[in-house]
């Protein structure tokens, strides 16, 4: 309800499973994690949905911290880890954070991959231009 009271539009999951298959149905910018989940743990399902979203943010919210765990949570690629009880305040900052970073990072991909179509459009017209230019029999 907080989240989408600031305009986020938010789907829950019952357990890792489900989580999967609605990341498999459906496209997500951000999936907030327990690391205690009823068939596996979150840091399993970090590993899941990096298979099947790799570009989703993944937060790793726990009410049992422990370096172990915070570890597992970083090495397994969790963009954020969070520690029960959180102000909300804390946790919409992360958030926030995590994806303006991926609307960055969106754009420039696109910025780069429509420098290239251009660059290449450049090529293609040029090399037109040469086979133009020939005379009949010319190699």
């Amino acid at each position: 309800m907080t989240l989408e009271s600031r305009g986020y539009v938010a789907d829950t999951a019952k357990d890792g499973k489900e989580a999967i298959t609605k990341a498999n149905a459906n496209f997500y910018n951000l999936a907030l994690i327990d690391i205690r989940l009823p068939d596996m743990e979150g840091t399993n399902l970090l590993t899941r949905l990096k298979e099947t979203t790799p570009a989703i943010v993944k937060i790793i919210i726990t009410g049992y911290p422990s370096l172990q765990n915070a570890m597992e949570a970083v090495n397994k690629n969790a963009d954020g880890y969070i520690v029960k009880p959180f102000e909300t305040e804390q946790l919409l900052s992360m958030i926030e954070a995590h994806l303006k970073k991926q609307k960055e990072a969106r754009q420039y991909s696109e910025q780069k991959v429509a420098e290239y179509v251009e660059k290449r459009i450049g090529q293609l017209d040029k090399a037109n231009e040469n086979l133009g230019s020939r005379k009949p029999g010319q190699s």
